[in-house]
């Protein structure tokens, strides 16, 4: 049996990009003493979520996707043998930024990163004031702990994107969020679940939680946490994590689990990409 231990965090912000640096580095501190192997932290983990607003001084928290954030927790990674999943605001150049993964093998070394493809803008979520859509497919990284794939937040709702992963091998996939009460509740409690159940693979969905009134007061949205694990049948692993509170999660995922999950049921066998040609019509 192969079994991994694998970590998630959930917080809000504190006010200031060092302190949440901080606090994520005491994440992996904590989730390494547990036994954890890889760690993902929540969308746009050191910075409050600034979708609520279009303000362009939130462009300076975006930096390379090899800058110093991510040299530093890759050098933790490496000092913890961790594998660690980076969702950070990219500068590929001045005026051109993504929102992005990164993820590091429990080397330190830097294996890729995942650019988010569905770029929103809603009300409180005006993301495309700040991002171009991700242009590097759907990858899938060779890591200590397995194969992982990324899909940021609102590509969950798009169901190309983890059939994409899966194909392309993923045995784990990491989902960070950043999202709110409101019209996305009842596909929280579907997507995930049915992403993991119809790709047969685990399927990990940080999320942050409380309200960041302290950047935005009254137009502040409190984000609802319960951030879960789910196993290839789309069940749950453990509990949900707290719709108030910050948390880590760490929870045992099964490989073995993915194999048995495809012997049962041949969804990749069967599947006909021949009669879904109007899946990807312009």
């Amino acid at each position: 049996m192969t079994t991994i231990r694998a970590a998630i965090s959930q917080t809000t912000w504190t006010g200031d990009k060092e302190s949440m640096l901080d606090k994520h580095e005491q994440f992996m501190r904590d989730a390494a003493a547990q036994g954890a192997q890889v760690i993902c932290f929540q969308e746009l983990f050191y910075g409050p979520y600034f979708g609520i607003t279009q303000d362009k001084k939130y462009y300076r928290y975006a930096e390379p996707a090899d800058g110093p954030i991510v040299q530093r927790f890759a050098a933790l990674a490496k000092e913890l043998n961790m594998v660690t999943i980076l969702p950070i605001y990219e500068e590929e150049q001045t005026g051109v930024y993504y929102n992005t993964a990164v993820v590091v093998d429990a080397d330190g070394s830097i294996v890729g990163k995942y650019r988010k493809h569905h770029i929103p803008h809603l009300e409180s979520f005006y993301e495309k004031f700040y991002f171009r859509p991700g242009n590097l497919g759907y990858p899938v990284f060779d890591t200590a702990v397995g194969k992982v794939g990324v899909h940021i937040c609102y590509d969950r709702h798009f169901p190309e994107g983890w059939r994409e992963l899966g194909l392309n091998g993923a045995q784990i996939v990491f989902n960070p969020n950043a999202s709110k009460p409101g019209l996305s509740n009842r596909l929280w409690e579907l997507e995930g679940p049915a992403a993991a159940g119809a790709n047969q693979y685990f399927v990990l969905v940080p999320n942050r939680v409380g309200k960041e009134d302290n950047e935005y007061g009254d137009l502040a949205v409190d984000f609802y946490g319960t951030s879960y694990v789910v196993d290839p049948r789309g069940n749950y692993v453990g509990e949900l994590g707290s719709s108030e509170h910050e948390e880590l999660l760490i929870r045992d995922l099964d490989l073995d689990a993915i194999r048995d999950t495809r012997d049962d049921w041949q969804f990749y066998r069967d599947r006909r990409p021949d009669a879904y040609n109007e899946i990807v019509a312009p």
